[in-house]
C-alpha cells in the first residue's frame, strides 16, 4: 500500500520539485520511503508502505534492460502463482515484491497482462521503447487514481491533495459534483469535484502516448455475468473453495495484520476464515459510543471476538473524540464525501496504526450478496418510485437534502445543477443487460457508484491517513462475479437479505448472530449536534466565505432553529455545510495543510 504520482509532458522538462512536493503530500500513504524517477518527458514518484519484501521492494521498480519503469499502489494477491509462471516462462526477478509481477507480466503480454493480476491496485507503468505511459486501476476501484489533462502534459496522483501541486493553479469547483455530494453524500463517475480532474474508473486502463493522446479501455466489467441455475448445496460447495482461495491469497504479508469487527455478519465471516487459515489469534478492533440513546454493535463484536479468542480492543467514543477526528477525516478522505462512518473508522485506524500495518474489513458483502434493506423494496413500491423519478427502476430515486432546504439553501450555480445528482444511478441502471433482474441491477448500480466513491473511499483513505492498509476480501473480483451470478432466490427471501451468505456461514458462526436484524455502522451525530457546539457553529458558518459563495447564508438561522427544535432536524444539511466549509479551506483556500489527528473543527471554519 503506497502513494503514487507523476507527469508525462509533450516536450520534456519534468519539474522534480513539483514531484517531490506531491510525494510529501502522500507521505501518510507511504511513510517507509520515497522513490523518484525522471527520464526525459516522464517523471514518477512513489511513497512506500512496506508490506511485502520489506528490504528489497523499493520503488520505482525497473526492468533489467531499463525499458520498463513501474510505480504501484496496492497488493497483487496472486503474486506467488504469477511469479512461478513467469519464471517458468524465462523471466528473472530481482526482488521479492508482489508488484514486480506487474512488470514481467507486461513484458510477456503488453496488451493482456492486466487480466492476470488478482488484487487491489493503481499503478503507472512507463514503456520507454513504445513511448507510452499506462495508468490502471483495479477492477472494483479499491485503490484510487486521479488524473488531469493539460495542453502540454498529463498529471496523475493517488489523491487530489497530491495532484494539486502538479497543477498550474487550483481548479474551480464543479457544481454538478457538489450537488451530488449534497444529495448522495458523494460524487461519482469520471468527473470529480475539481473541474478538469478525472478519476481513472474501476477496471479501466489508460494508455497515454508521447503526443498525449489518451486511449481508455475497460478491461473488466461485471456486465457480462449471467445468472446460473444453482441450488444452495452446489453454490455453497463452490463458494467454500473460492473464498478459501481468496482468503489464502489475502493473508500473504510480511507484517502482522488485524481486523475491524463491526458486530455484523461480514467481518465475523472474515475473522472466522482468518482464524482457520492462520491458526493463531489476530488483533481485532471495534467501536461503540458513550452516553447516547443510539444502540451500537459493540456487544455483538465483543462476543465474536471472545468466540475466536482474538486480542481485542474495544473503543468507547464520546462526542469530543469523534468530532475531534472530523478535520483529519475530511483531509484524509480527499474527495468531498459525507459518511458519518468515516469518523469512527478514523479513530479505529489511529488505534490500529500504533501496532499494525494491515487490517481486514468486511466491506463489500452487502453489495455482492444483497444485504441492504434498499434491495428488498416491494415491486409495487419500486414501480411507483420509477413513475415519479424514472430511469433507475425505482432504485435510488430520492436525494438526501429535504426539498424545503434544497430550495432555501442552494445558491444559483447549485440550483442550476438541478436533479443531475441522479444521473450516475440512471446511467448504471440503464447499462445493465435486459436479462438481469431488478436485484442484480441494483447491486450493479451500487457496485459501480456508491462502492468505489463512498464506501471504499472510507476504507482506503481513513486507514491510509494513518499508514494502514485495508484488505477487503469480499471485493475480490471472483467473489463479485460469483455473487452477481447467484439466482435471486438464494440471495433474498422476503424481507431478509444476504440469505446465501448467512446460510453458508452457519457452520462457522452462531445462528443468532447471523440472523439478527442489520443495524449498520451508525454514528449518533444527530444526538451530538446540539447545545454549545451548535451555538458556536452557526455564526462561523454564516460568515464563512465558501458557504456564502455557494449557498444562501440568509437561510442558516432558519436551518439552525429547526435543528434546535428537534422536529425532523436538518442534521445532514448542517453537517454537509460544515464539512464543505472545512474541505474548502483544506483544498482550495490553503492547500497543503495537514491537520493533526485531533482538531477543533470549529477553528477550521473561521
Amino acid at each position: 500500500m503506497c502513494g503514487i504520482a507523476g507527469i508525462i509532458t509533450r516536450h520534456g522538462g519534468v519539474d522534480r520539485e513539483r514531484l517531490e512536493l506531491a510525494a510529501e503530500r502522500l507521505r501518510h500513504r507511504g511513510p517507509d520511503g520515497v522513490g523518484l524517477f525522471v527520464e526525459e518527458a516522464v517523471g514518477l514518484v512513489h511513497t512506500r508502505l512496506a508490506i511485502i519484501d520489506l528490504v528489497g521492494g523499493r520503488q520505482p521498480l525497473r526492468s533489467a534492460d531499463g525499458r520498463l519503469t513501474l510505480v504501484a499502489n496496492g497488493e497483487i494477491y496472486n503474486f506467488v502463482e504469477l511469479r512461478e509462471a513467469l519464471e517458468a516462462a524465462g523471466r528473472t526477478f530481482t526482488t521479492h515484491s508482489d508488484c514486480e509481477t506487474i512488470l514481467h507480466s507486461y513484458a510477456l503480454d503488453p496488451e493482456g497482462f492486466i487480466q492476470r493480476l488478482h488484487g487491489m491496485f493503481a499503478f503507472a507503468l512507463y514503456d520507454r521503447e513504445r513511448r507510452r505511459l499506462l495508468l490502471a486501476r483495479d477492477r472494483l476501484g479499491i485503490k484510487p487514481l486521479y488524473y488531469a489533462v493539460r495542453p502540454d502534459r498529463i498529471l496523475f496522483a493517488s489523491e487530489l491533495k497530491a495532484l494539486l501541486p502538479l497543477l498550474e493553479r487550483t481548479p474551480d469547483l464543479d457544481p454538478g459534483a457538489l450537488v451530488q455530494f449534497l444529495q448522495n453524500q458523494f460524487s461519482t463517475g469520471e468527473a470529480t469535484i475539481l473541474q478538469g480532474v478525472q478519476r481513472v474508473l474501476p477496471g479501466e486502463l489508460l494508455s497515454i502516448a508521447a503526443d498525449l493522446t489518451v486511449t481508455r479501455r475497460r478491461y473488466w466489467t461485471p456486465l457480462g455475468i449471467r445468472t446460473r441455475p444453482l441450488g444452495f448445496e452446489e453454490a455453497a460447495e463452490e463458494f467454500e473453495g473460492l473464498f478459501r482461495t481468496v482468503m489464502r491469497e489475502h493473508i500473504r504479508s510480511d507484517v502482522p495484520y488485524g481486523i475491524f469487527l463491526s458486530g455484523g455478519v461480514d467481518s465475523a465471516i472474515v475473522l472466522a476464515l482468518l482464524q482457520e487459515l492462520q491458526g493463531a489469534p489476530v488483533q481485532s478492533f471495534s467501536v461503540g459510543y458513550q452516553d447516547v440513546a443510539l444502540a451500537d454493535e459493540l456487544p455483538e463484536a465483543e462476543r465474536i471476538a471472545r468466540r475466536f479468542g482474538t486480542f481485542h480492543t474495544s473503543l468507547r467514543l464520546d462526542r469530543d473524540t469523534v468530532f475531534g477526528h472530523l478535520v483529519h477525516s475530511i483531509w484524509a478522505a480527499d474527495d468531498l464525501m459525507r459518511d458519518y462512518a468515516n469518523l469512527p473508522t478514523s479513530v479505529l485506524a489511529a488505534a490500529a496504526g500504533q501496532r499494525l500495518k494491515v487490517v481486514f474489513t468486511g466491506e463489500g458483502g452487502d453489495e455482492v450478496f444483497a444485504g441492504y434493506g434498499r434491495y428488498l423494496a416491494h415491486p409495487a413500491l419500486r414501480f411507483l418510485k420509477n413513475l415519479i423519478a424514472p430511469g433507475s427502476g425505482g432504485f435510488r430515486t430520492r436525494g438526501e437534502l429535504r426539498r424545503r432546504w434544497a430550495r432555501r439553501l442552494l445558491g444559483p450555480a447549485l440550483a442550476a445543477a438541478g436533479r443531475a445528482f441522479r444521473t450516475p444511478f440512471v446511467a448504471a441502471w440503464q447499462a445493465t443487460p435486459a436479462a438481469w433482474s431488478a436485484l442484480q441491477r441494483a447491486q450493479y448500480t451500487d457496485l459501480t457508484t456508491a462502492l468505489p466513491d463512498n464506501l471504499l473511499v472510507k476504507v482506503d483513505r481513513m486507514l491510509m491517513g494513518f499508514g494502514v492498509e485495508g484488505r477487503v476480501p469480499f471485493l475480490d473480483h471472483r467473489v463479485v462475479e460469483f455473487g452477481l451470478s447467484l439466482p435471486d432466490r438464494l440471495k433474498v427471501d422476503g424481507r431478509t437479505g444476504k440469505c446465501f451468505l448467512r446460510r453458508w456461514a452457519e457452520r462457522r458462526l452462531p445462528r443468532e448472530h447471523l440472523y439478527r436484524k442489520k443495524r449498520g455502522f451508525h454514528v449518533p451525530v444527530g444526538e451530538w449536534l446540539r447545545g454549545d457546539f451548535l451555538d458556536r457553529l452557526e455564526p462561523r458558518l454564516r460568515a464563512n466565505r465558501a458557504i456564502r459563495a455557494w449557498f444562501n447564508a440568509d437561510a442558516l438561522p432558519e436551518l439552525f432553529a429547526a435543528q434546535r427544535a428537534g422536529n425532523k432536524p436538518p442534521t445532514r444539511e448542517i453537517w454537509s455545510l460544515m464539512q464543505f466549509a472545512i474541505w474548502h479551506r483544506l483544498f482550495i483556500e490553503q492547500p497543503g495543510q495537514a491537520p493533526a489527528a485531533c482538531e477543533d473543527p470549529l477553528e477550521w471554519i473561521g
